[in-house]
């Protein structure tokens, strides 16, 4: 019994994605053992052995039953905020932010796994919410609250990226639950008008990295050399590339944070336009499956799940991409499946495996036990 229900199992998985993952997940891993020069170590090696086992745990993960996400989705965030709290008492500085929580085993960032406990949290309250409550401003009073108070946690760290994705991926299930259109342009002129007051509690390192983004070439060598130095690498490989093991930018030590924030200027320099292609097929297959899966959903709790993890993957590559570019301000925010790092590397397997959960049972139209209010 249990050998014939395995197959199926193992069938019934979106192998199209799966492998994509694979592909994209080996393809970040020989990047990695590019920048270290050609050896397995320190980084290759330790992000192959993260990928594996975050990877099994994906699949593992896709046999959860939809209505324990349901149920463990504000105990989930509540447990997450309560780490971001230990991380302002008891937090590992590094870097300059105070973001970590040192278990021994791994150095923790409980800020990326807000990222979808926020999603979670958001898509059960809005689940058991009659849609023409949505309408209510006063409905609106508990979302705002269980956005701003992680996001606040996050700006004191100080880590401006992740305070964003949060907001968004927590803007995005609101928006979806169907709150009023008048909400959003009402907040969207709020926020322009507070632009001067935001920019007056940046830090004096964040104020300079928005400025050098408006103009690059006003300090090179300074504030504006992590962008200088990507756009170089990223239009020094041309069409095909330097060639694997090839890259000067990197290898010469001129790109700073090869493996982590800028890794996809260190892969542009060796494999080119056709390598960037490459890596943006991958990624989109990927946020395709995601969508489709939301748009498959059959009922409210995993259709907005799905929707706002595929968004909050979505925004991850998107500003990544844009930062190295020199489209966006340089935020911090890592390449997701291919940058150095086990929590980004933990958030985005977490998020592939509760997606793949809702995509084994979207036949399912009712979970929970009734109603309830938050």
């Amino acid at each position: 019994m249990l050998n014939s229900a395995i197959p199926e199992r193992l069938q019934a998985l979106p192998w199209r994605m799966l492998l994509t993952l694979l592909a994209l997940g080996g393809f970040g891993l020989a990047v990695l053992y590019s920048a270290a020069g050609g050896h397995v170590r320190p980084w290759a090696f330790n992000q192959g052995i993260r990928f594996t086992l975050f990877f099994v745990m994906a699949l593992a993960m896709s046999q959860v039953p939809l209505s324990w996400w349901l149920r463990a989705a504000y105990p989930g965030y509540a447990i997450v905020l309560v780490m971001l709290l230990g991380v302002e008492i008891l937090g590992k500085v590094g870097g300059g932010s105070q973001r970590w929580l040192d278990l021994g085993v791994i150095r923790l960032q409980p800020s990326e796994l807000m990222k979808i406990a926020i999603v979670l949290a958001l898509a059960r309250f809005f689940h058991y919410l009659p849609r023409v409550e949505t309408q209510r401003w006063g409905s609106l009073v508990a979302p705002a609250v269980l956005i701003g108070l992680p996001v606040g946690l996050v700006m004191l760290q100080p880590d401006l990226g992740t305070a964003l994705s949060i907001a968004f991926g927590g803007v995005v299930i609101v928006f979806l639950a169907g709150a009023r259109m008048s909400l959003f342009v009402g907040g969207g002129a709020a926020l322009v008008a507070a632009i001067p007051i935001a920019v007056s509690l940046l830090h004096d390192y964040q104020r300079r990295r928005v400025l050098i983004f408006l103009d690059p070439d006003a300090d090179p060598l300074g504030a504006g050399y992590h962008i200088t130095q990507s756009k170089i690498a990223i239009g020094s490989g041309g069409l095909s590339g330097k060639g694997f093991l090839s890259g000067t930018q990197s290898h010469l030590q001129y790109l700073p944070e090869l493996h982590t924030d800028f890794i996809f200027a260190t892969m542009a320099e060796e494999w080119g336009l056709f390598g960037m292609f490459f890596v943006l097929a991958c990624y989109a297959i990927i946020l395709g499956w995601g969508f489709s899966v939301a748009l498959r959903a059959r009922n409210q709790f995993a259709r907005l799940t799905a929707a706002g993890l595929t968004c909050t993957l979505f925004f991850y590559v998107f500003v990544n991409l844009a930062m190295v570019m020199g489209f966006a301000p340089v935020v911090g925010i890592p390449l997701p499946l291919m940058s150095y790092g086990g929590s980004a590397m933990m958030t985005a397997m977490i998020l592939i495996g509760i997606m793949l959960s809702i995509d084994r049972q979207r036949e399912e139209t009712m979970i929970g036990e009734g109603p309830s209010a938050f």
